[in-house]
């Protein structure tokens, strides 16, 4: 009898755990005809705004996102079809999916030493330095990378929602210092827990929503992309790179990541260094009330 393939169990496994939580596991109904109209090439603009048409809320959102500084528009816009002109059908699509995760994330219950609103805050952080850093690396992907930074950490809500005494177990045994720093490694604790980490998790639900192999891998990876190779390594150190000048902001969200430094091997992989990082910082802290006011779910 062959052994089984530890690859093959955790990704059973992580479909188990997601299986036992049926509301995560699609996302919302005008968000899924969002995701399918955009990717039908033959979709128009127009098809696009009837659906946002359909939901107020999100159309509100799309003109306070269009109107924030991080867009830059030298004069306010009213009209919805002028506003996903100017973002783009990808743009959109990500303000959707923006508005649905936020709505898993603030309504979690409150559990000790965890505030899911706080990860939601560094989610964003995260999506907007990821977007920053594929731009000045030259990528044409960066409304994909803003989608990958917002999922990164996805994995973390599907183990809250799963068994809260097990997760709330886990974050009580890190050792954490006052800065919220930890000694202690997450992802070892999750894999002891769960059998797999919020990587794995993230990774399988990306793929039940049916998001790109490249935001998939990205989640999947975000940790330690050393293992890739081309074109397949660039959204993960992306997320990676983001990942870290977020969590470097302060109150910043840190329980994974109880160190910030950002590696050679990442340098070199996306071609920038440490002064295109400290400019990504600067300019995420200057824009930080700005996302949170513009994404609010």
């Amino acid at each position: 009898m062959s052994a089984s393939n530890p690859i093959d169990n955790r990704y059973s496994t992580a479909t188990d755990i997601i299986s036992g939580i049926a509301h995560m596991s699609t996302l919302p109904e005008v968000t899924l005809r969002i995701v399918d109209v955009i990717d039908d090439p033959n979709s128009s603009a127009r098809d696009l705004h009837q659906i946002v048409a359909s939901d107020p809320a999100l159309s509100s959102r799309i003109l306070k996102v269009v109107n924030s500084s991080f867009y830059g528009m030298p004069r306010q816009i009213g009209s919805m079809n002028r506003a996903i002109s100017l973002l783009g059908l990808n743009a959109v699509k990500n303000i959707a999916v923006a508005a649905s995760l936020g709505k898993i994330f603030k309504s979690a219950s409150a559990i000790p030493n965890f505030d899911a609103r706080e990860l939601w805050d560094h989610s964003l952080k995260t999506a907007v330095a990821c977007c920053m850093v594929a731009r000045e690396a030259g990528s044409r992907c960066s409304d994909e990378a803003f989608l990958a930074g917002l999922l990164h950490d996805i994995g973390l809500m599907v183990e809250m929602q799963y068994d809260q005494s097990r997760f709330s177990s886990i974050l009580s045994d890190l050792d954490v210092n006052s800065d919220g720093v930890p000694s202690t490694n997450l992802i070892l604790a999750e894999e002891s827990t769960f059998g797999v980490n919020h990587q794995d998790l993230g990774a399988v639900l990306c793929e039940q929503w049916k998001f790109p192999r490249s935001l998939v891998s990205a989640t999947a990876n975000h940790h330690d992309p050393t293992n890739l190779s081309g074109d397949e390594a660039m959204m993960p150190w992306f997320v990676h790179i983001a990942d870290r000048l977020s969590a470097g902001c302060p109150g910043g969200f840190r329980l994974d990541l109880p160190d910030l430094g950002i590696s050679s091997h990442a340098s070199d992989a996306i071609g920038l260094g440490p002064v295109a990082f400290a400019s990504i910082a600067e300019a995420l802290e200057n824009q930080e009330d700005e996302i949170q006011i513009s994404m609010a779910a």
